[in-house]
């Protein structure tokens, strides 16, 4: 080989791998519904899930990944959008007959990414919003198929795009009818940038595995469910591997609050529609084979709203206008953090504003005045201001069992101070609720803290 050949051969070469480490990746998240910390094999859970407890093994396992929101709508338009599901106009879950949505003033992941040039599918459960102004077709996603809100919601039609395709969805067949929309997504688009969001119905409430699956779990129709949203997950890495794209697909699992009447939290405290860990802590697991160290085990904190900044980054997306509460978590992905400082993390139930979190502390500030599922008292629904706010140091007592305020004063005082601030950007019912929460007084002889208000600071 003559030097002029090396050279134009290595030069050749270069700009191959050049190309190669510039093609931005496919992008998939699968999301389950009403999945706790504990389901999962490699979460503690007795129930089999081989295939994401091998996709831990092959990428990296967090263990403090918190969704936005512990119930549905919000927690997703946060994923969707990296911000406060109070800033979004989703505060709470959505309903069939509601006419309002995800606010249509809002950027969501799909419109970055399809105007990047990335083919776009939502397959599943979508909750943003049942008009069709605010459905997958008309916020960035080029096809959607999938129930548009909760099963247990009626009518639970199943749609293609904005049609409606089945009147009632059979809940037994539908977790393997939604993995062969994802295979054949992921097969068309082979050729190109795809984006693959995959948020599963189950394991929700009604319940349904096909017989596959059901009763083959030790652990009832829960386990059942489970263990195939575990295949499922398995086929779509599969689909990966047999068409040549695990090397340039990035994929991340995750819930979208705590489970509710069946399915384990872990050892944390607290279920679905509670500000306790175990309501907001979820499963987050994510493998991009050579790009994502394997074996891993993250405990920095993170968000479901890190998700848009961090994909966002890695594909050379523009950014949107309005400014991200998620933060980029590339470096805790790839390793080269083991945390990152951020501002707390705020828990909101509704419009109430309930606990701050920074980093492993988290303070309790506000709390309703009956618990989750069970009837209003007298007077009503409302969020009190806790007379004591209660610090808990998650490092050492993730159940939130030992309240530590007394004892560190100066970090109460700083999570309070951060909370004001915080507070002044949200939107007025966030700052009006918080506010009446300060008004608002258990009995006379009991304080209610001593909280900046947002308003007039």
């Amino acid at each position: 080989m003559t030097r002029r050949t090396f050279l134009t051969t290595a030069a050749a070469g270069i700009a191959s791998r050049v190309r190669a480490a510039a093609k931005t990746p496919n992008i998939i998240f699968i999301l389950c519904d009403d999945l706790g910390y504990g389901d999962l094999g490699c979460y503690g859970s007795r129930i089999r899930t081989p295939n994401l407890d091998r996709m831990a093994a092959d990428g990296v396992r967090f263990t403090n990944f918190c969704s936005a929101d512990p119930v549905c709508s919000p927690s997703r338009a946060a994923l969707l959008t990296g911000r406060y599901p109070t800033r979004v106009g989703v505060p709470r879950v959505l309903f069939p007959e509601d006419k309002e949505g995800l606010s249509l003033d809002e950027t969501t992941l799909a419109d970055t990414l399809k105007r990047a040039g990335y083919r776009t599918m939502c397959i599943g459960k979508w909750h943003l919003g049942r008009p069709q102004q605010y459905l997958p077709t008309s916020r960035g996603f080029d096809a959607y198929f999938g129930i548009p809100y909760s099963n247990d919601m009626t009518p639970r039609v199943l749609i293609r795009n904005t049609e409606v395709i089945e009147q009632t969805a059979n809940l037994e067949t539908l977790t393997q009818r939604y993995t062969e929309e994802a295979q054949r997504f992921i097969e068309k688009s082979k050729g190109g940038p795809f984006f693959l969001y995959m948020p599963h119905t189950f394991p929700h409430i009604p319940l349904g595995a096909s017989q596959r699956f059901r009763g083959k779990s030790a652990e009832g129709l829960y386990g059942d469910v489970v263990e195939e949203v575990d295949w499922s997950v398995g086929e779509v890495l599969q689909t990966l591997k047999r068409n040549g794209l695990d090397r340039n697909t990035l994929v991340m699992f995750s819930s979208d609050n705590g489970p509710w009447y069946q399915g384990s939290p872990g050892k944390l405290r607290g279920r679905k529609n509670t500000t306790y860990e175990g309501g907001i802590r979820e499963p987050f697991i994510a493998r991009w084979t050579g790009s994502i160290p394997a074996g891993r085990t993250v405990n920095g904190l993170a968000s479901m709203m890190d998700v848009f900044p961090t994909v966002s980054r890695l594909c050379s997306t523009t950014s949107p206008a309005k400014p991200l509460d998620g933060i980029d978590i590339w470096p805790l992905l790839h390793g080269d953090k083991e945390s990152i400082e951020r501002a707390p993390l705020l828990y909101f139930d509704g419009w109430d504003l309930q606990c701050a979190r920074s980093m492993n502390w988290k303070l309790h500030v506000a709390r309703h005045n009956t618990a989750a599922y069970t009837p209003a008292p007298p007077g009503g629904r409302h969020s009190y201001i806790l007379p004591k706010p209660e610090l808990y140091n998650l490092a050492t007592d993730p159940d939130e069992s030992y309240d530590v305020a007394a004892e560190n004063p100066q970090v109460v005082a700083q999570i309070q101070t951060k909370i004001g601030e915080m507070l002044r950007g949200f939107p007025e019912p966030v700052q009006a609720a918080w506010t009446e929460a300060q008004l608002r007084k258990v009995n006379p002889n009991m304080s209610t803290g001593s909280y900046p208000s947002p308003a007039k600071q």
